[in-house]
């Protein structure tokens, strides 16, 4: 496991920037250790290493359709072309010997392209006739619907870089490349935990003045969606030195150490301190809303943050805080946010110099325009506020008002999860 010393880190006081806290968590040094995996496996893993074209792609000169290969320069520019038939090539087999001049080939989808020959003209548009012969239309340019040997991927050349975070259509590449298994980083161990006296697992008879812990379940979600194992270690009580052994403990044997609650500046929150006791505090504060109360710091050389315990400030912050942390870790490129150019549905006002985030839903108006509407309650403890919407409209530290009409930046849940 990678371990970082106390002062890695040089924060400013006061509230710290969304950009800066981002900054901050791309000097975090990967984890070292990889693995091979099969290539049904891989799909979500961080690639290790770049994947290198061992072969060209494709690896000779096919066709693109179903139809009659032939020479472009037997063509008549001018009119139509009368060809004999001297052959037919499927898919996986080869012609055994170059075509007659100034004949075509049935060929189909995916065959080899004669020797010799150089386009192809797509079925529907040809006309057989007696004798053998087919007819072509004039005017196909030369090379036309030939796939050519490596005009998708040369062999020696990078088909992904180190760091890609694989999908599906990389999968497919890879295997088209002839690759069975793929180098990846190992995978995150991450210990998440929920703190609170008043925080209770789902499953149990809920005590007075107690609530369900919705926010471990969330999180521990999302971290796999991330690529990561989690562990999870359950809820601890309100007590520093409880939490500061827990704390300590989980750095042991995990990648990174996770909670939920307790970073306020309340009598009851005590994770700041426990962090203090047992290694070092970066930041405990962000210009963020929902979410300010966000603690970043290092225990026995591993990373930690502390979210907030309301869910829809622990969501956003994860989103902003873990997910480019979790990247770092990973050793993966990194991945902006992709943000959506709408129209405000909505009039709002907030304080300049931190980042706000608006839980909003789109809709289409009479003309067309994506309109994002507001979400009717904003307290961050509200769940619904996430299952009910489509993404968070996203309002920059130099805003000041919303009106409708304005155009926003809107970050999609399928986009950033």
């Amino acid at each position: 496991m990678t371990q970082l010393s106390k002062d890695m880190f040089a924060a400013s006081g006061g509230l710290m920037p969304v950009d800066e806290a981002v900054k901050l968590l791309a000097r975090l040094p990967p984890t070292e250790e990889t693995e091979i995996v099969d290539l049904f496996d891989a799909e979500g893993r961080i690639l290790a290493q770049d994947l290198v074209a061992a072969i060209d792609l494709p690896s000779f000169d096919n066709s693109a359709v179903d139809g009659y290969a032939v020479r472009a320069a037997d063509l008549d520019p001018g009119a139509e072309t009368k060809l004999k038939l001297s052959g037919r090539v499927a898919a996986g087999r080869r012609l055994m010997s170059a075509p007659a001049v100034k004949s075509a080939v049935r060929i189909f989808t995916g065959a080899p392209m004669p020797a010799g020959l150089d386009t192809v003209y797509m079925q529907e548009d040809c006309r057989l006739c007696d004798g053998g012969m087919v007819v072509l239309p004039m005017g196909l340019p030369a090379g036309a619907n030939c796939r050519r040997r490596g005009e998708d991927l040369a062999r020696g050349t990078k088909a992904l870089a180190a760091g890609r975070r694989l999908v599906p259509e990389d999968i497919g590449l890879a295997a088209a490349l002839g690759e069975s298994k793929l180098a990846v980083r190992r995978r995150l161990k991450v210990a998440i935990f929920s703190t609170g006296d008043e925080i209770v697992s789902p499953g149990v008879d809920l005590p007075d003045a107690c609530v369900y812990d919705a926010n471990r379940f969330m999180l521990a979600a999302l971290l796999r969606r991330q690529g990561a194992d989690v562990s999870d270690l359950g809820i601890l009580a309100d007590d520093r030195d409880t939490i500061a052994q827990a704390l300590s403990q989980a750095a042991r044997h995990h990648d990174l150490v996770i909670s939920s609650g307790g970073v306020s500046i309340g009598e009851e929150d005590h994770v700041k301190a426990a962090l203090r006791q047992k290694g070092s505090l970066v930041f405990w504060r962000l210009a963020i809303k929902p979410g300010r109360p966000v603690a970043m710091g290092v225990i026995e050389g591993t990373p930690f943050v502390g979210l907030p315990g309301n869910p829809a400030a622990a969501f956003i912050t994860f989103i902003h805080i873990l997910r480019p942390l979790i990247a770092a870790l990973h050793g993966a490129a990194p991945e902006g946010l992709r943000r959506l150019d709408v129209i405000a549905g909505f009039s709002f006002e907030k304080k300049p110099g931190r980042r706000e985030y608006v839980r909003a839903t789109l809709r289409k108006d009479s003309q067309g325009a994506t309109i994002a509407v507001k979400y009717p309650v904003e307290g961050s403890g509200i769940l619904t506020s996430l299952t009910r919407t489509e993404g968070l409209v996203e309002l920059c530290e130099d805003v000041t008002c919303v009106r409708p009409g304005d155009r926003v930046g809107f970050l999609d849940y399928g986009l950033i999860r």
